[in-house]
């Protein structure tokens, strides 16, 4: 909390590692809180997490945190917390809510909201309206939510009693709230960060944590697949507007005439004129100077437009028809584009602005359908816009083994600090936090910005409630790794299963297992089936595995719990980056033991990865070993610390690979710390003794500990009490014994460190049952 305040005293940025389940969310939120409230002028806290549960849980702590601070200070504070989630999560529609996919649910969300819907009611047309929506414009915009703190579940709550729409509700008070907390994706994604989050003033801070896989998100949110299918739907989604526009032009040609004089006017005009919840396209990040330009000539009509676009969309198809792989930067790809259809750089940058601004003019409700060729003007702006720093590969395969054509153009970013540059620069703090971060240096150089703290914390036990054990070989003394050339070896296999089976007999009800890949894991089950190894562990526990569906996952995670909850004790086998080892807790009985078994790296075959890695050796000087290791050993981390959520919670944390003997100084400090040296070369035999020993350990009554264990604050005041009382009663004895004069250093009048003062005083000081100073206080008397 000292080092935030530094960092937002000094107006600047920060990256903190905190260990999991030491209160990372809670200490942010109170220092930050209280320097919001001390300072009058008005800084918002722009709170990002990265799932749906983590947002929930942090808005829960601020609830708490505020609950408290009234308690203490004797009134309630004038004081608003909001979490802002998509359409699908918050809405109250009885027909739109039992929508199952997200992009259903936003699209007939619009067709009930947009102000041309609105329009055509007023004008007696049969058209239905939300409810809920309508009712917003009847309410004062600054107190749609009264001030306080809101869960989802509270804000559904509050809007149902009041018939108000959550989700534009939670959007319009944005303005008014102290604090906001939502996904990355609404700060970092600049298709999303335009409409939600423009608004926002400098003096905002903004707090990112998990931030572990930040530099992915923001690669991500800047990066687009096209394939051939894509590229169909598209070509049908043009000829569909090309027959709304010539309906348009015999029903009403005025409204089509007066959105090219918006145009001529230029972009920044018609930005300020639409309303941002009418809209199902956004922008991916235009530089403010094209903004004010006008749209180029050829692209203004409508028809002109479509045109532009069905030969755009053409030449796309043309390029898939390849063989081999293709691999090109955007300018070599925009040379060949002009030199085959004449199309130029300029009317590409304004595709997605120009195709929204269509789709507005023409009151399109369902526009699921442009949504493919959404994609396409998307992919036109970006590619128009940025020269640095992103690659176009065009693979003809979907993946190594396929045999069919299936092609896919990636345009792929390489470049994390391009989306998250206006985030650094227009942000006075930016705090960067996780539990798994080492080693720090890297997320400034990938991601280019200065640190005023970069700092790494040790936890403050009072036992060791983890244990972290490397196991090298195996009970035969066969070394064990994921390595890629021995990680099929049956002897490798049958040891990996050996370890499950006997922590899945030494473990109390959960257990987690994490994999480098669905691949591996895929293989390695299929070998245990066959030498009975799965047989044996369905002895002491259910098996439950993780798949890339997530409704099967959610089902399985559910039987897991009701598993661990009854007694029956289960083990999950999931993988590293899969959903489960990023946002979900398996606190307490959850998970007593996490096993690793490998190094999670990326597939380095990936043609993506490969240009990422040479981008980050050109232009950051990173190695593409130190990345591809820092990258494994980050997620690998990040499982480790699913098992331990708390200050009463316990856990093994073991990583089975015998790289991991040489790799142990990257994981995070606190981790690093807690690992005695005789526990990083073990064997199966060896780390199953170890264990036991450990839950024998944890499951004893823990003795108080004066100054470890927790305390209240009468027991904090009465400690500072002894704690003065011990330095006067030193500080007595120094003078008189060495016949100084007062303020004369500890070890006579002759000076001296402080650190040379003789302790011999100190069991009388025992007797008084107070604690002996240390050297720093001694120093600090002194």
């Amino acid at each position: 909390m000292t080092d935030l305040k530094r960092t937002l005293d000094a107006g600047g940025h920060c990256v903190l590692e905190m260990p999991s389940g030491t209160g990372k969310t809670v200490s942010l939120l109170s220092l930050i809180v209280a320097y919001q409230l001390s300072f009058p002028e008005p800084r918002k806290l722009i709170y990002c997490s990265r799932t749906m549960s983590e947002i929930e849980k942090a808005l829960a702590e601020l609830k708490a945190l505020m609950a408290y601070r009234a308690k203490e200070l004797g009134y309630v504070e004038e004081f608003r917390g909001l979490g802002l989630t998509s359409r699908k999560n918050l809405c109250l529609h009885p027909s739109v809510k039992r929508e199952k996919r997200g992009e259903v649910v936003d699209a007939r969300c619009r067709s009930m909201t947009a102000g041309f819907v609105k329009e055509k009611k007023a004008r007696g047309e049969d058209v239905e309206l939300c409810v809920y929506h309508d009712n917003l414009d009847l309410l004062e915009p600054h107190n749609l939510v009264p001030p306080g703190v809101y869960t989802f579940d509270s804000l559904m709550k509050y809007c149902e009693k009041t018939t108000q729409c959550p989700y534009f509700s939670a959007r319009r008070m944005m303005p008014f709230c102290n604090v906001i907390i939502y996904s990355y994706h609404y700060l970092l994604d600049p298709k999303i960060a335009d409409r939600v989050s423009k608004e926002f003033s400098k003096d905002c801070i903004v707090v990112f944590d998990e931030a572990h896989n930040i530099d992915n998100v923001c690669i991500e949110s800047l990066s687009i697949d096209l394939t051939e299918d894509s590229l169909r739907k598209a070509a049908r989604g043009a000829s569909n507007l090309e027959k709304k526009i010539t309906e348009m032009k015999a029903s009403d040609a005025t409204k089509l005439q007066n959105e090219y004089q918006k145009l001529v006017d230029g972009l920044r005009e018609e930005e300020e004129r639409r309303e941002a919840e009418e809209s199902f396209m956004t922008n991916p990040v235009l530089p403010d100077d094209l903004l004010k330009e006008a749209v180029p000539g050829n692209i203004r009509r409508a028809e002109h437009f479509v045109a532009f676009l069905k030969r755009f969309v053409e030449y796309l198809k043309t390029r898939m028809k390849v063989l081999h792989v293709i691999s090109e930067t955007p300018a070599s790809f925009l040379k060949h584009l002009k030199d085959l259809t004449y199309i130029e750089r300029k009317p590409l940058r304004f595709c997605a602005e120009r195709l929204q601004s269509l789709v507005r003019t023409l009151e399109l409700a369902n526009v699921e359908d442009y949504l493919p060729l959404q994609e396409v003007a998307t992919f036109a702006t970006l590619v128009a816009t940025y020269e640095k720093g992103f690659l176009l590969i065009l693979e003809p395969f979907e993946s190594e083994a396929a045999k069919v054509p299936n092609p896919v153009l990636h345009y792929t970013c390489l470049d994390a600090s391009i989306a998250i540059k206006p985030v650094f620069d227009r942000f006075s703090s930016v705090i960067i936090t996780s539990g798994t971060l080492s080693p720090l240096e890297m997320y400034p150089r990938m991601l280019q910005f200065d640190t005023v703290v970069q700092e790494s914390y040790t936890m403050t036990l009072a036992r060791r409630s983890f244990l972290p054990l490397i196991i090298t070989r195996g009970s035969d003394q066969v070394a064990i790794s994921s390595r890629f050339e021995i990680r099929n070896d049956p002897s490798v296999v049958r040891n990996y299963g050996n370890i499950l089976i006997e922590f899945a007999k030494i473990t109390p009800d959960g257990m987690v297992v994490f994999f480098p890949s669905y691949l591996y894991m895929e293989s390695i089950i299929s070998m245990w089936q066959g030498m009975g190894i799965l047989d044996e562990v369905w002895k002491y526990k259910l098996l439950l595995v993780e798949t890339p569906d997530s409704q099967e996952t959610s089902l399985a995670l559910e039987t897991y719990r009701t598993a661990c909850s009854n007694g029956r004790g289960a083990v999950m086998l999931c993988v590293a980056r899969g959903k489960v080892s990023e946002g979900i807790d398996f606190d307490h009985h959850y998970g007593r033991t996490v096993l690793c078994i490998g190094i999670p790296y990326q597939y380095t075959e990936s043609r993506i990865l490969k240009a990422r890695l040479e981008f980050l050796r050109e232009n950051f000087r990173i190695k593409e070993n130190d990345f591809l290791s820092f990258d494994a050993m980050r997620h690998a981390a990040q499982c480790l610390g699913r098992v331990l959520r708390g200050k009463d919670d316990y856990g093994i944390m073991v990583l089975a690979d015998k790289r991991y003997g040489r790799k142990r100084n990257q994981l995070p400090r606190w981790i690093n710390q807690a690992m005695m040296e005789s526990d990083t070369n073990m064997s199966t035999d060896m780390a199953v003794a170890a264990g036991k020993k450990f839950l024998r350990t944890m499951a004893q009554r823990m003795e108080e500990k004066d100054g470890i264990s927790t305390w209240t604050l009468e027991e904090l005041m009465e400690h500072q009490r002894k704690q003065k009382v011990g330095l006067e009663r030193m500080e007595e004895v120094r003078d008189g014994d060495n016949g100084a004069g007062p303020g004369a250093p500890p070890g006579g009048s002759g000076g001296g460190d402080a650190d040379e003062y003789d302790y011999s005083d100190e069991e009388e000081l025992m007797k008084m049952d107070i604690d002996p100073p240390t050297a720093a206080q001694v120093r600090a008397a002194a």
